[in-house]
């Protein structure tokens, strides 16, 4: 069998492993338009805080590619899928032939139009290695930086900045920080911590207009910078997919095998849409998470194993300088809240079932939270005035306990 994977992080890796589960012997080729081996794309940040090294911000031991068999070809863009020859053609205009493909080319930066941007000399984004290379060179302690975007990419960029600056301003549309995973609370909470920080935030406005060094915002105000951080989100990357005849909405269209609509072809990671099983809806859930179950199961599939992602949650898992916050599914129902000034809990159920959660700097267990949540345990089948206030798994019946520790041994 002859195995090609476009793309080279999260699912593709885990990918790899899930072939490599059923087919020892098969060929598996690798193709990358980074020039890197495989690394943890959210510890880029840590990189510029300079809390870790190049040698520990890889994703896997060095020697993985060569023990599993893997034929690597970085630096090089997958161009087109030819489904009917069964091969995909790269820019230099080599050919890879494939029995089985995986499309996991994930997401890549969005930059909306904004008048004069072409002005502004030092402007980068935030999502690769080579962005964080680029951005360390323009640094300095007299160097103002603005970045725009105030939801995970942004400030992790922040975090990784702030002691190589002399200032950081944040600015956003939203009336608040992290607008996808936090609540006006939660988000007051973080924000006020950052604040404490020196980081200035500029919420519900946004730059209207550039000149070489200075942003001017839609309520009339003048913000200089030396260098400029474009972090508004994302777009999934799939058109190579689409362009192949297969099914897109927002993201590629799998089942739950992670099968595209084109024989021979899975797709995984942030490209993709899930099944959200807390709202009920077909979305891209774009979490390192899903996108190893998801490229998991795309593996073990295309080596002709039988292995099915159908409970897809979104949850993250960040933290700025040493605080730390877990989320996970959405946020509608009765709430318990538990809000401290060290820490803010929030806990979402309806229905008799856990529906999400919010946890800043209380976040041991959470795992617990999120099995309820992605097992749609019934609420009445556990203590969950003793969940609400510490997880664990004494709050389950003698006979859950019993099952969940048999799956850990």
């Amino acid at each position: 069998m002859k195995y090609v994977i476009i793309g080279n992080s999260t699912a593709a890796l885990y990918a790899v492993e899930g072939i490599r589960s059923v087919d020892k012997k098969g060929k598996i080729t690798i193709v990358s338009d980074e020039k890197h081996p495989a690394y943890g794309r959210p510890l880029i940040s840590y990189y510029l805080y300079g809390k870790t090294d190049l040698e520990h911000i890889a994703y896997r031991p060095a020697d993985f590619y060569e023990k599993m068999g893997v034929d690597l070809i970085l630096g090089e863009r997958a161009v087109k899928i030819e489904p009917k020859e069964k091969r995909v053609l790269l820019q230099s205009g080599k050919k890879a032939g494939y029995d089985k493909l995986l499309v996991a080319t994930g997401s890549r930066p969005f930059v909306p139009p904004m008048e004069g941007l072409e002005e502004v000399e030092n402007k980068f984004s935030f999502m690769k290695l080579d962005d964080a290379f680029a951005l360390e060179k323009a640094l300095s302690p007299e160097k103002d930086v603005l970045i725009v975007g105030a939801g995970l990419i942004g400030l992790k960029c922040m975090e990784g900045i702030l002691g190589r600056c002399r200032s950081v301003t944040v600015i956003d549309l939203a009336d608040r920080i992290l607008p996808s995973i936090l609540d006006e609370g939660g988000a007051a909470f973080v924000q006020k911590q950052l604040e404490k920080k020196g980081v200035r935030f500029l919420l519900g406005d946004s730059a209207a207009k550039f000149g070489k060094n200075v942003a001017y915002t839609k309520n009339g105000k003048e913000v200089p910078f030396d260098v400029l951080v474009v972090a508004v989100g994302v777009r999934p990357n799939t058109e190579l997919v689409k362009d192949a005849g297969g099914e897109v909405v927002r993201g590629i269209v799998t089942d739950d095998g992670q099968r595209t609509s084109i024989p021979d072809v899975f797709a995984a990671g942030d490209n993709c849409e899930s099944f959200d099983i807390s709202s009920g809806t077909r979305r891209i859930l774009a979490l390192l998470p899903n996108a190893a179950l998801q490229g998991e199961c795309a593996g073990v599939n295309m080596a002709g194993g039988d292995a099915h992602f159908a409970n897809a949650v979104p949850m993250n898992a960040i933290g700025f300088f040493g605080s730390h916050i877990a989320t996970a599914g959405v946020y509608e129902g009765e709430c318990f809240e538990d809000i401290a000034p060290d820490h803010y809990k929030k806990l979402f159920y309806k229905d008799n079932e856990l529906k999400g959660y919010i946890l800043i700097d209380c976040i041991e267990r959470a795992g617990i939270y999120t099995s309820l949540i992605r097992n749609k345990t019934p609420l009445s089948e556990v203590d969950f005035k003793l969940l609400e206030k510490s997880p664990a798994l004494m709050a389950f019946s003698a006979a859950a306990r019993r099952e969940k520790l048999a799956r850990r041994q």
